[in-house]
């Protein structure tokens, strides 16, 4: 099993609101009917909890996918996978997409 962490930033000509309504009607939906994705959270950035800086992203992703060979090989293969991957690098600026795993 592994974790998909996603951190990104919002293109400055972006608003939360724009991104938000195409994350519940368009990328929730694609993202969630996925094959091999058990579950799929977006999170969003409010503060940084020890510094007074602006946090570092304005959103957080995370997803539980217990086979990622699979994932990578059919879900991430997939056309309208990649058609929403396409939409989504028009909202975001240097997503970061990490493998993670439990250690404890």
């Amino acid at each position: 099993m592994a974790n998909i962490i996603l951190l990104y930033k919002l293109k400055p000509e972006i608003t939360p609101q724009q991104f938000e309504t195409w994350l519940r009607d368009t990328d929730f939906p694609a993202m969630r009917a996925l094959r091999h994705i058990k579950s799929f959270v977006t999170y969003k950035v409010q503060k940084r909890v020890m510094a007074a800086e602006p946090p570092s992203v304005h959103y957080v992703e995370v997803f539980d996918v217990p086979d990622l060979t699979s994932f990578i090989a059919e879900d991430l293969a997939a056309e309208k996978t990649k058609t929403v991957m396409g939409e989504f690098r028009t909202f975001v600026e240097n997503p970061e997409y990490l493998v993670a795993e439990p250690v404890v």
